[in-house]
Parts: structure tokens; C-alpha cells; sequence
């Protein structure tokens, strides 16, 4: 039976003696698995008033479906609403959140999506749009979709099925969460119609793992922060990245947006990646810090003869692509940040123009690249690559700098390589610094047409046993 002492320490302090008085009455009261009435006493408290914390199955729980409680409970306008452990799953269709809301999920609950629903493409287990002040957290819990069933019939081929979905909302906070198996993203942060941004967005201790199309996915926001996160084995349809910061539009934005201490694994795609063609030098400047996150495919510090074999996945450890001449102005940059046994490069910088937002890698560290086999391309493997795939776009590529990085491989191949699909493409302010440990005399290939580049190896010399 559930009672006052699994909740989570802070409720006491939200629950005043009305509250308890509440709780007596059969507030949280389920009993382990079973299908429970309606508390009409308990529902009556909060709708008078008496207490601004609900406890949703006093709407009744019902372990087939349970969504017309939950909905109900976070349509009562309590202030928080707690989603109590019962024995069984929360059998969930889509639920919309509103703000003003703090909703929690107790320790080992179970939120799971049901079976045959979430037919449209965008349908999401939780969504918010255009709301103000939402606390989403559960310490231990886990909201789960069933995205093998999204993958075939009769369900249509889609990629929004999210986890948590926040469109141009405001004082966002999720905490604790593992969020899994989703038909799309486990997070969702983007615009609405009215609202171009979502800002003050935070999202910590959270775990988004076997989701459809990447972990974490960051359309327009100002005023983020990811923190102490897990994003891993992300594989069902491009770009199956662990995070990626992608806008749709030129109005929006990525602004103060930081990203640290997180951990990036065993996902089908790139760990990080930073995709801005929408954007224009019209934009908002761009600016996002990732700080001491760690993208790696197999177990941390895993040699790469040790790693598990995984043909043809996993792609680079950090990507900036479509910064075009044209493109938004800012800054990216990677502090601290590392990548080991990563499937291909461990830094790609693709169509990035000189003329647009600056990339600046600072004691970054990439280890065992080009793990996986990729049989189906057949170009130069180097750990670093700076690639012009569409001229007319990208005129000069450039604009990056390297300050006390260091590159650690085994490839007989160039440390940082430049490629330009059709032979015109040039280079311009490349700097920087980057040692080199284990490499067979390290060496750069970045063309003829160069301008402002001092990037300069330095050759580590491999300690040989006694």
C-alpha cells in the first residue's frame, strides 16, 4: 500500500494540514496493482481548495488505462500532482500538461505508453504548448513508449512521437527522468505559432535511452541548460543522434544554450550535432557551450580492439554542419569535452563557412576514431574533418580554432583533413594547437588555397615499456 513516507522528502513541506487532512481521506491510497473508484472526498479538497497538491489516482486508477486520472488531475489547477506508485504501470495515452504545474512521479513508477494508441505521427506522451512554470520530476521513474510498434504497421512512418514535448514554453524544469523506447525524441524543446522559443529551460539527472530519432532534440530555445544526462543508443531514423540542436525556421533561436557533464553513448548516429542551415545572418546570433560531456561508443576507456563490434553505426563524436556564407553569426564552442571509439571522425565540420559562427574547441580530447566499419564508404579516415560538399553555399570554409586539444589514434592517415567535393574549395582562420599521441607521423592535409591557417601539430612520443 502506498503511503506518505514514499513520497519524495520535499512533499511534506508542500503538503500543509489540510493537505494531510486530505491524505487521511484517501489521498494516495491504492492499493498495489488493483483498479480503484474515485475518491470523491479527496477530489472535492482540491477543488475547494483545501489543498494544492493532488494525488492523481484519487481520480481513480484504472491499470488498463489511466489517462482520464492523470489528465483529470492536472486539470484540477492543483499546484502539484503527484503520479503515486501502485504496483502497476501507468498505462498512458497522449496527455496535455499545463503550466503552473509541478508534476511528479514517484520512485519506481512506471509510465508506460498503451498498446494501439499514438497513431498520429505527433502524438506524445506528454506535451505542453505555450505554458508558463512546469516542474516535470521522477527520481527513479520511467516513462516508456513502444517504439517497435511505431516502426511497423499498421502505424505510419513518423518521427514526433515524443517523450516530453515543450512548444514556446517558459520556466521549464525536468528533473530525474528516464525516458525510453519513444516513437521521436524523449525531449522535445521547440516553437510554437506564437511563440518562437521555448526559454529558461533546465533539464538535469535525466536519461533518454533507445529513442527513435535522437535523445534530446533542441529546435529553438534561449536560456538552456542540460546537465548530468545519459543519452544513448538512439537508432530508428536520422539523424539518431544522442542531442541535437537543429532549428526549423530563421526566426528562431539558439541562445545561451549550455550543455554539460553529460555522457553521449552507443547511439546509431552522431553524438553531438549542431545543424543550422535554416538559419541566416538575419538570425539571432547563435550561441551554445558544451562543457565536459563525453560521447563514446562501447564502455568508458574501452580500448579499440576491446570495443563491440557494431557494423555500420555510430557516426562522429561532435558535428557542426551548414553554417553557409550567408549563415547565422555566434559562437559554438566545446570546452573540455572528449570522444572515444566514436564510429567515424571524432570532430566533423561540415559546409561550416569562415563567414559564420565560430567554432572553438578548448582541451578537447578524441581517442579511437573511425571504430566502426562504415564498409560503404570508401574515402580518407581521419579523425578530424572539415568537409565543402555544396560550394555555392560555402564559398571558404573556416572559422575554427583548436586551443590545446589533444588527438589520440592509431590511423596512418592525416590528423585534420580538409575535402571540397568539386577540387575549388579553400581554407581560411584555422588555428589553434593539437597534440598527438600514438600516430604515425601526424601530419595535416588541408589544400593549397589556404589563408590565415597556424594550425600546428605536436608530436607526443609513445613511452615504450621498459
Amino acid at each position: 500500500m502506498s503511503t506518505c513516507f514514499s513520497l519524495h522528502s520535499h512533499v511534506p513541506r508542500l503538503l500543509g494540514i489540510l493537505g494531510w487532512v486530505a491524505w487521511i481521506l484517501g489521498l494516495g491510497a491504492s492499493v498495489q496493482g488493483a483498479a480503484m473508484p474515485r475518491n470523491e472526498a479527496a477530489i472535492a479538497a482540491v477543488a475547494q481548495g483545501l489543498t494544492d497538491t493532488a494525488f492523481a489516482d484519487a481520480w481513480g486508477f484504472d491499470p488498463s488505462d489511466a489517462t482520464a486520472s492523470v489528465q483529470a488531475a492536472i486539470d484540477s489547477r492543483a499546484r502539484v500532482v503527484i503520479v503515486p506508485f501502485t504496483g502497476a504501470p501507468w498505462v498512458l495515452r497522449p496527455v496535455t500538461l499545463r503550466g503552473d504545474l509541478e508534476l511528479i512521479f514517484e520512485a519506481g513508477v512506471l509510465v508506460l505508453a498503451k498498446a494501439g494508441e499514438f497513431q498520429g505521427g505527433g502524438d506524445s506522451m506528454f506535451r505542453a504548448t505555450d505554458a508558463t512554470n512546469i516542474t516535470v520530476r521522477g527520481h527513479g521513474a520511467t516513462l516508456r513508449m513502444r517504439k517497435k510498434d511505431y516502426q511497423q504497421p499498421p502505424y505510419t512512418k513518423a518521427e514526433w512521437r515524443m517523450g516530453l514535448a515543450f512548444l514556446g514554453c517558459r520556466d521549464v524544469h525536468v528533473e530525474g527522468l528516464r525516458i525510453e523506447s519513444t516513437g521521436g525524441d524523449g525531449i522535445y524543446i521547440g516553437s510554437s505559432k506564437a511563440n518562437r522559443w521555448c526559454e529558461n529551460v533546465t533539464i538535469r539527472n535525466c536519461v533518454c535511452h533507445d529513442n527513435h530519432r535522437q535523445g534530446i532534440s533542441v529546435i529553438s530555445a534561449v536560456h538552456l541548460l542540460i546537465e548530468h544526462c545519459t543519452l544513448s543508443g538512439t537508432a530508428g531514423t536520422p539523424p539518431e543522434a544522442g542531442i541535437d540542436l537543429e532549428p526549423d525556421e530563421p526566426d528562431e533561436r539558439l541562445v545561451d544554450c549550455v550543455i554539460r557533464n553529460c555522457v553521449v553513448a552507443d547511439n546509431a548516429g552522431n553524438g553531438i550535432l549542431v545543424w543550422l542551415k535554416p538559419l541566416t545572418s538575419a538570425s539571432v546570433p547563435v550561441s551554445i557551450r558544451f562543457e565536459n560531456c563525453h560521447v563514446r561508443m562501447g564502455p568508458a576507456g574501452g580500448m579499440r580492439e576491446a570495443a563491440p563490434s557494431t557494423p555500420a553505426e555510430g557516426w562522429s563524436g561532435f558535428v557542426v554542419g551548414e553554417v553557409a556564407d550567408d549563415g547565422p553569426r555566434g559562437l559554438i564552442e566545446f570546452i573540455r569535452c572528449t570522444s572515444e571509439n566514436t564510429g567515424r571522425e571524432g570532430a566533423r565540420l561540415s559546409n561550416k563557412s569562415a563567414k559564420g559562427v565560430r567554432v572553438r574547441f578548448v582541451s578537447c580530447r578524441w581517442k579511437n576514431t573511425w571504430r566502426a566499419p562504415h564498409p560503404k564508404y570508401g574515402g580518407p579516415r581521419s579523425p578530424i574533418l572539415i568537409r565543402s560538399h555544396t560550394p555555392e553555399r560555402c564559398t571558404v570554409s573556416g572559422g575554427i580554432e583548436f586551443v590545446e586539444c589533444q588527438v589520440e589514434d592509431d590511423l596512418d592517415a592525416a590528423v585534420v583533413r580538409f575535402e571540397d567535393d568539386d577540387g575549388t574549395g579553400s581554407l581560411k582562420d584555422i588555428r589553434g594547437m593539437i597534440q598527438v599521441h600514438g600516430m604515425t607521423k601526424p601530419r595535416l592535409r588541408l589544400g593549397a588555397a589556404v589563408e590565415d591557417v597556424s594550425l600546428r601539430l605536436v608530436e607526443v612520443p609513445v613511452k615504450k615499456e621498459p
